[in-house]
This record gives C-alpha cells, sequence and structure tokens, in this order.
C-alpha cells in the first residue's frame, strides 16, 4: 500500500543504489555543517535516526520498493560481515569485558519482557476485541504470532522455526511479518533517537555509564595516535581484510548450515543450521582476531570509518522495508503488536531502573532480541562504532535462546486465546 503508486517507480537495483547513496551523502554533509541551523537541527534529530527514516518515506511514497529490491541481502548478507570485520579490528576486547554484566541482565530482561508481552497483548486484545484474538486451525492467531516471538527473541532462522512447528497459513504469517517488520523497526527508530540524547535519559536513570565512556575515549585515543592519511593500499588492503573474512563466513556457513541439518538436526533449535548465523560468528571472530595482529594498524587510516559506512547503507535498506501505511490493512494485529512492544519496554525500563543500567544497555539488550544480528550492531555503534561487537555478541545470545523462548510464548498464547 503506497500513498501515491501502485507500482514503485524505480526497480532498478542501481537506481536505487544511487538514491539511498545520494540520502546518506546529503545527511553526513548536512550534519557535520558550520551552518547553526543545521546544528541545531541535529541536537534533536539523530542522523542516523534519518539514514533510516527517510528511505522508509521513499517507499512509502512509493518511489522504490523494499520488497523488489535485492539491496537489503547484499547489504545484510555482504556489508554487514565485512563491516563488523573493521570496526572490530581496534576493538579492546578487555573494555568490553569490563562493562561488566549488566548487558546480559537487560538482554534476559528483554527476552523476558517479549515472553511474557504476547500473551499479555493476545489477553488485551482478546478483552477489547474476542473476535480478533480467535480463529481455527491454521488461521489462529497465536500460531501466527509465533511466528514473530520467533523473530523478535532471536531472528529470521527462529523465526522460520516458529513456523514450521505451528504451521500458521499463508495469509496469516504474510500478515504477521509485516507485524513484525513495522512494528519492529518504530521502535528502532526510537532507540536511534534515544541513543543521541543517552546522557539526558542516563541521568533519569541515575545510571553509571563510565565505563561506557571510558571505554569510548580510550579507543578514540589509540585512533587518535595512529591516524594517518589513508593511502591506496591502506583503502585496499582494509577492503580486502573485510571481504576475505566475509568470504570465509560464507564459505564457513555454507559447509557447516547444511552439514549441521543433515547430521544433527537437533542443534536447529539454536539457529545453528541458519548460514547467516554462521557468516555473522565467523566475521566477528575474525575481527576479534585480526585485532590481536598488524591489521589492527590499518585503523589508523580509517577502517572504523569504511566499516561504518557498510553499516549506514545497511540501515538505508533496512528502512526502505518498512511501508508505515500497511498499519492500516490489519490495524487490529498491529495493535497486539504495538502493545507487545509496549510491555517489553517496560520491562526494560524498570529492571533498568532497578539495577541503574545506562540506555546503552537497554537499547543493545533490546534490540539483540527484537531487531538480532542486522541490527543489534547498528544501535551500538550508534554510541560509538567500536561498540558494534557487543551488539554482535548479545545478537548471537539471542538466535541461542530465541527458539525455546519463543516456543514457550507461543504455547501461553496459546492458553490465554
Amino acid at each position: 500500500m503506497h500513498i501515491f503508486f501502485a507500482a514503485p517507480v524505480f526497480t532498478n537495483d542501481a537506481v536505487v543504489l544511487g538514491i539511498l547513496l545520494l540520502i546518506l551523502a546529503l545527511i553526513f554533509i548536512t550534519s557535520s555543517s558550520d551552518n547553526p541551523r543545521w546544528q541545531k537541527f541535529y541536537t534533536f534529530v539523530p542522523s542516523l535516526l534519518l539514514c533510516y527514516f527517510i528511505p522508509s518515506i521513499f517507499n512509502s511514497l512509493g518511489l522504490i520498493s523494499g520488497e523488489e529490491s535485492n539491496l537489503y541481502f547484499v547489504a545484510s548478507r555482504y556489508l554487514l560481515p565485512a563491516s563488523l570485520v573493521l570496526l572490530t579490528l581496534s576493538i579492546d576486547f578487555k573494555g568490553i569485558i569490563g562493562l561488566g554484566p549488566k548487558a546480559i541482565i537487560m538482554f534476559l530482561a528483554g527476552t523476558l519482557g517479549i515472553v511474557i508481552g504476547g500473551p499479555l497483548a493476545v489477553l488485551t486484545a482478546g478483552y477489547f476485541s474476542p473476535e480478533l484474538v480467535g480463529g481455527e486451525g491454521p488461521e489462529a492467531l497465536w500460531r501466527g504470532l509465533s511466528t514473530v516471538a520467533g523473530s523478535w527473541i532471536g531472528g529470521g532462522a527462529n523465526q522460520t522455526a516458529m513456523y514450521e512447528v505451528f504451521d500458521p497459513s499463508d495469509n496469516l504469517f504474510s500478515a504477521m511479518v509485516t507485524v513484525d517488520i513495522i512494528v519492529a523497526n518504530i521502535w528502532l527508530g526510537f532507540l536511534l533517537y534515544g541513543a543521541g540524547i543517552s546522557e539526558r535519559i542516563d541521568r533519569w536513570f541515575n545510571a553509571d555509564a563510565t565505563p561506557i565512556t571510558e571505554l569510548r575515549k580510550k579507543i578514540e585515543n589509540y585512533k587518535a595516535s595512529i591516524a594517518r592519511i589513508p593511502t591506496l593500499a591502506d583503502l585496499t588492503s582494509m577492503v580486502a581484510v573485510a571481504f576475505v573474512v566475509t568470504a570465509v563466513g560464507h564459505l564457513g556457513g555454507d559447509a557447516i548450515a547444511p552439514w549441521i541439518a543433515e547430521n544433527a538436526p537437533q542443534l536447529s533449535q539454536l539457529s545453528l543450521d541458519s548460514r547467516f548465523f554462521w557468516i555473522i560468528v565467523i566475521a566477528t571472530t575474525g575481527g576479534l582476531l585480526l585485532s590481536f595482529t598488524r591489521a589492527r594498524k590499518l585503523e589508523g587510516a580509517g577502517a572504523s570509518k569504511v566499516g561504518s559506512l557498510f553499516l549506514y547503507m545497511l540501515v538505508a535498506t533496512i528502512g526502505m522495508k518498512m511501508n508505515v501505511l500497511a498499519i492500516f490493512e490489519s490495524p487490529g494485529f498491529f495493535l497486539i503488536g504495538l502493545m507487545w512492544i509496549l510491555i517489553h519496554v517496560l520491562i526494560l525500563f524498570l529492571v533498568a531502573k532497578l539495577i541503574n543500567a545506562p540506555f546503552f544497555f537497554i537499547a543493545v539488550g533490546s534490540q539483540a532480541n527484537v531487531g538480532g544480528a542486522a541490527s543489534a550492531p547498528i544501535v551500538a555503534s550508534a554510541f560509538h562504532p567500536a561498540l558494534a561487537p557487543v551488539g554482535v555478541l548479545l545478537a548471537v545470545l539471542g538466535y541461542a535462546l530465541g527458539t525455546y523462548a519463543a516456543y514457550l510464548c507461543a504455547l501461553m498464547m496459546q492458553f490465554v486465546s
């Protein structure tokens, strides 16, 4: 459903890529401008939020289409792992470990919010509109919602697992995929905005963000000490390192995932039969290992800047998938989804208030559940590019828990239906 055009105006991916890159360039040129008007504008609106939001407007208007484009697939399979390699090259591993247990606590609070949020949302919706939460057999709403639970705790592989286990009808599953994408992306927009005002939120939580600030400063000081003007050899080396490790990730995923699916199918419960899972794990591990070698020096030539560019291109393709107008096609389902995510948020905020966790842990803990490995590093890097691996590590934990927690959530939704 688009406002102006039944079919997208631009369907050629080369054209769409040009449009997305033009949007990104304009955002970063204006956000670094000395013009006081732009400076004032960007104190209220984070640039990263615009990288995500403007492509979604283009999609809603029907100028481009996330559904018909292959750019998200390319960005998530090639640019995301490459960016993770470049962003982890200069990582301070001890510093990340030194962030303490609050990241894990907030991640688990987010998981709990999804598990109990689903049945509570169904219960609330059923009180006001019993026919909405009904349905028989494959049309039973709880079966469709089980796939949303899989996506919001783990990711695409866990969503597929729930689809296979509970077998909702194709029409119901299609509606649930739309609910999943729209509601999750609306929440992502709030998180990206929150990252820009995190210091104010931390003051409200009375949270101690010192470990994060110290780690950020330590990384920035290291970058400043090795900074140099990049040569062609530097740029070629960093791109080669990024995509060679990405290639190893794809080789590993193509070999390991089918082997597990055939020889150890029980491990599919942990998403270990997902190629994407192995691509992300191998790329992140490769970047971590390279941070102990001379490749670390590539950060001086701007490795994390190139990695950030790849990540922002992914952000733009994620935004391109969101069509806010789809809410009007099945508003009842979206109200359940919004109630569900609201319960998730309330539990996160309550736990954060209890343990004085900074907003960074709320944002990354939430996105590691709801967004998975594709967007958790985006949210983490909104605080600092070098913090992206924190998002990846928690998202991997989400893959492991996703199927079990989503299965429990589905049974609870069935019970209250």
